[in-house]
C-alpha cells in the first residue's frame, strides 16, 4: 500500500478548520489540532506561499482561506452541474425505454456512478449513486477508459484487472484491443462482463472542449435483451449522450 504522507494530512486538517471559522490565528491552530509550534508554522508558510491561506496582519497574525480554495470549489461546482443536468436527460432516457440508466465518471481504475434512474419491471439492476466498481467490467467504465490517453491508459493497466464474472475481460493486451473498437464505434457494450444477467450499453459524455467526462450506459436483464432492443436501445443511449454533451458545452464538428 502506499505511504499516506503525514505532512500533507495536517496541511488538510488545518484547511479543515477553516469550516468552521472565518479566519485563525497561529496559536489557534496548534490548540485545535494539537501540533507543535514550529510544524504549525512550517505549514501555515508554505500554505501562504501557495496563496491557500492569506494572512491578516494584527497581534496575532491571523489566516483566512485563499482563492485558490475558492477556485478549486468552483471547479467541483462544475461536477455538480453535470449531476443536474444528468439528471434530466437521464430521466428523459429512462421514460423512453423503461430501463436502467446510468450517468458515471472515471475515478482511477473504478467508475463511479452519478445518476441512476431504474425501471419498473420486476427484473431490475442492482445498482446505486455512489456505488464504485471495476471500469473495465463495465460498459460505461469501457467508454470512459477508451477516452483516455495512452499513458493515462498505461497507469490505469498497470495494476491487476480484478474480474466480476467469467466474462470480464481481466487481461491488459486483450482489454487494449476491446477498447479500439471501442474508439471506432463510439459505443461499449458490457455483454454479462459486471453481472452475468445483465447487458449494458454506453456511450460518452463530452464537454466543450471535446473532452470525455462521463458515460451514460442503459442497462437491463438478459431476457429483455433482445437484438432489436439492442438496436433500438443503442441509438437512445446515443442520443441521450450527445444530449447531455450539448448541455455540458460540446458541438459536435460537421462531417
Amino acid at each position: 500500500m502506499p505511504r499516506v504522507v503525514s505532512a500533507v494530512i495536517r496541511a488538510l486538517d488545518i484547511l479543515e478548520l477553516f469550516l468552521d471559522h472565518s479566519q485563525l490565528s497561529a496559536r489557534q491552530v496548534m490548540e485545535r489540532l494539537d501540533l507543535p509550534r514550529t510544524t504549525v508554522h512550517e505549514l501555515l508558510v508554505t500554505l501562504e506561499a501557495r496563496s491557500y491561506l492569506i494572512s491578516v496582519p494584527g497581534q496575532p497574525v491571523q489566516y483566512r482561506l485563499g482563492m485558490p480554495l475558492f477556485q478549486l470549489g468552483a471547479a467541483f461546482s462544475g461536477r455538480l452541474d453535470l449531476v443536474r443536468e444528468a439528471q434530466c436527460v437521464a430521466r428523459d432516457v429512462a421514460a423512453a425505454c423503461d430501463e436502467a440508466v446510468h450517468v458515471a465518471v472515471l475515478d482511477g481504475a473504478n467508475v463511479i456512478y452519478l445518476v441512476k434512474f431504474d425501471s419498473t419491471h420486476p427484473v431490475r439492476m442492482v445498482s446505486a449513486v455512489g456505488r464504485r466498481l471495476p471500469a473495465h467490467c463495465t460498459a460505461v467504465g469501457k467508454i470512459l477508459l477508451s477516452g483516455l490517453d495512452q499513458a493515462s491508459l498505461d497507469e490505469v493497466l498497470k495494476g491487476d484487472l480484478p474480474g466480476m464474472t467469467p466474462d470480464s475481460i481481466t487481461d491488459p493486451d486483450r482489454l487494449r484491443a476491446h477498447l479500439d473498437q471501442v474508439r471506432a464505434e463510439s459505443v461499449a457494450v458490457d455483454v454479462g462482463e459486471s453481472d452475468s444477467a445483465m447487458r449494458c450499453v454506453a456511450a460518452a459524455i463530452r464537454d466543450h472542449s471535446g473532452t470525455t467526462i462521463a458515460g451514460m450506459s442503459l442497462s437491463a436483464p438478459i431476457i429483455r435483451w433482445t437484438p432489436q432492443a439492442h438496436v433500438r436501445w443503442t441509438g437512445l443511449v446515443r442520443d441521450g449522450a450527445a444530449a447531455l454533451s450539448a448541455r455540458m458545452g460540446y458541438r459536435a464538428q460537421p462531417r
